[in-house]
């Protein structure tokens, strides 16, 4: 299947834009960016917003936590979890060029003892009882070539991303796309979670809109999430504070 899969991706390549480098696969959308001077840094708003899943836990034990990418990207994420937080970091990917690219253009470090990559499907990566209950924070943006819907979006998928998590995990999903339908994302994302399981931000600017959905739902108090958005501004330079302005609960 995966052999089959493969065979069919699009080619991965690279364009410079100043001093920021971004992916396409074989079009002109951008799958994914880095600043040149900067590898670490976060480009985009959403993929920044991604990282709101650490409003939901204590900071103090953010470096014992694992993240998992669904989608590779540009490796933004990816590096920013190993090396700005120091966690254990694993990310699944299908297109064996996407890695291969960030290998070699994107300055994605080569696997080690507490960050990796997997080339395999993620729809069926995830079915691997070896992940369950393991994953703190699950990211998740995946798209095709012409960036027009999310590749998996369905309730079993969503069911198999929740059985991921630990309890205190957290999933964050980038819906963008022409053809994508936030409502319906959403009705399968609170079909697998729970209506008061769902947090929603405001789109960007682009049109991308980041829903996290927790493993446990919590209702934190606004002082408690805008200390903690005070201690990841601190340490590790994310808008935080930001993100307590523009994210709510869907069920509220």
């Amino acid at each position: 299947m995966l052999k089959k899969r493969t065979s069919q991706l699009p080619e991965a390549n690279f364009s410079d834009d100043g001093n920021i480098r971004h992916l396409h696969l074989g079009s002109e959308w951008i799958q994914g960016s880095m600043y040149l001077e900067d590898s670490i840094g976060l480009v985009h708003e959403y993929v920044q917003r991604m990282m709101a899943w650490l409003l939901f836990v204590d900071p103090e034990t953010v470096t014992d936590r694992q993240a998992m990418q669904l989608g590779l990207g540009a490796g933004s994420l990816t590096k920013f979890c190993a090396k700005e937080l120091r966690i254990s970091t694993t990310a699944i990917e299908l297109n064996p060029q996407v890695l291969a690219l960030c290998r070699n253009a994107f300055k994605l470090p080569a696997d080690s003892p507490t960050m990796r990559v997997v080339l395999a499907d993620a729809a069926q990566e995830i079915l691997n009882p070896k992940w369950w209950g393991t994953v703190d924070a699950l990211q998740v943006d995946l798209y095709d070539r012409e960036a027009a819907a999310p590749v998996l979006d369905s309730l079993p998928f969503y069911n198999h991303c929740r059985r991921l998590l630990t309890p205190e995990g957290c999933m964050t999903v980038n819906l963008f796309g022409r053809a994508s339908s936030f409502e319906r994302s959403v009705e399968k994302m609170s079909a697998a979670f729970g209506k008061d399981a769902i947090w929603a931000f405001k789109p960007t600017r682009e049109g991308n809109t980041v829903v996290l959905a927790q493993h446990t739902p919590t209702r934190p108090k606004r002082e408690v999430l805008m200390a903690r958005a005070a201690v990841i501004e601190a340490r590790w330079g994310l808008p935080a504070a930001k993100w307590v302005r523009v994210f709510k609960p869907m069920l509220s």
